[in-house]
């Protein structure tokens, strides 16, 4: 069985992206993006492709984005993961928000570094109690038997931490990626695209054009 989707085409025509338009500040133009994503119903606004890889291998996945500001896109994961254990050897990350519903994407990459256990503890607090518990349970990414088994750890999870607050695992935490490259794309007629990209130097943020 084979599958042709060269017939699967649609023109973008909601919009269009012009310098001008753009605040000086790409964390303020991302801001202000994300919202109208929020406004537009677009399922899941803060869900993110990460990739990242190592000498060997690539990977990507979707992650939740929690936090940003001018130092950076923070996410949280397993720090045993293959995800982390991939930044532990090539700390430089890519995320993706693919927001079609509005015809955009916005492209980041930069360099990866942990968050103080101090701020993972803070975010971790502030997570419902049964995904505090899933965050204990699960040995992220490792070859498990039975999805029994995971529910049976939960379930031993539950009863150890009944009483009282559920800790911070020691295995548990934040990264955070410093942007160097940020991608604004904004889907355009006959597939000629605006894609702006702001560029990191020296400490300013320079922007250009990018052929689509």
């Amino acid at each position: 069985m084979t599958g042709d989707l060269t017939h699967l085409r649609r023109e973008f025509r909601q919009s269009g992206l012009r310098r001008d338009e753009l605040d000086a500040s790409p964390i303020v133009q991302f801001s202000q993006w994300f919202a109208q994503a929020k406004e537009a119903g677009v399922v899941e606004p803060s869900a993110m492709s990460l990739a990242t890889a190592d000498d060997d291998n690539i990977g990507v996945r979707t992650v939740l984005l929690k936090f940003f500001d001018e130092k950076g896109f923070v996410f949280f994961t397993n720090y045993d993961s293959t995800k982390s254990q991939q930044l532990g050897s090539r700390a430089q990350a890519a995320l993706l928000f693919p927001w079609l519903a509005l015809e955009r994407q916005v492209k980041i990459m930069g360099k990866v570094e942990r968050i103080s256990t101090l701020e993972s503890i803070k975010y971790f607090a502030s997570r419902p109690k049964e995904s505090q518990l899933g965050a204990w349970a699960s040995q992220q990414s490792s070859s498990i038997s039975s999805r029994s088994l995971l529910l049976s750890q939960f379930e031993s999870m539950k009863n150890k931490f009944a009483k009282g607050e559920v800790p911070l695992p020691d295995f548990w935490g934040g990264y955070r990626v410093i942007p160097e490259t940020i991608e604004f794309w904004q889907g355009r007629e006959n597939r000629l695209h605006d894609r702006l990209i702001y560029k990191r130097e020296e400490g300013e943020w320079i922007v250009s054009r990018l052929s689509p």
